[in-house]
């Protein structure tokens, strides 16, 4: 399985950015697709994740402001993220995993600066 992250690049603070993510080979059709971030010298904390079933989770601290979302039939999630902030600058990596694989992505990279 493989995953081809984009949408990363330069947002000033308060600005949004939408980040997609679409996988493709031979993918169990029940499945979770997750978006991960790991900021310099931190570690890579989970963002928010997608079942197949249409179940959503995210980190607390980023609730309201970052909203996930996939489309089953193309093996693809989205994340929007508003009201950007300077902490919010990391690697972001999305992940797909089931029963039988588990797959991460190269990360793309959002910086948020004036």
């Amino acid at each position: 399985v493989q995953l081809q992250a984009s949408g990363g690049g330069l947002v000033q603070p308060g600005g949004s950015l939408r980040l997609s993510c679409a996988a493709s080979g031979r993918i169990y059709s029940r499945n979770t697709m997750a978006w991960y971030r790991q900021a310099s010298g931190k570690e890579r904390e989970m963002v928010a994740s997608a079942h197949s079933s249409g179940s959503t989770n995210y980190a607390d601290s980023l609730k309201g402001r970052f909203t996930i979302s996939r489309e089953n039939a193309k093996n693809t999630i989205h994340l929007q993220m508003n009201s950007l902030q300077s902490e919010d600058t990391a690697v972001y990596y999305c992940r797909i995993f089931s029963w039988d694989f588990d797959s991460w992505g190269q990360g793309t990279l959002v910086t948020v600066s004036s």
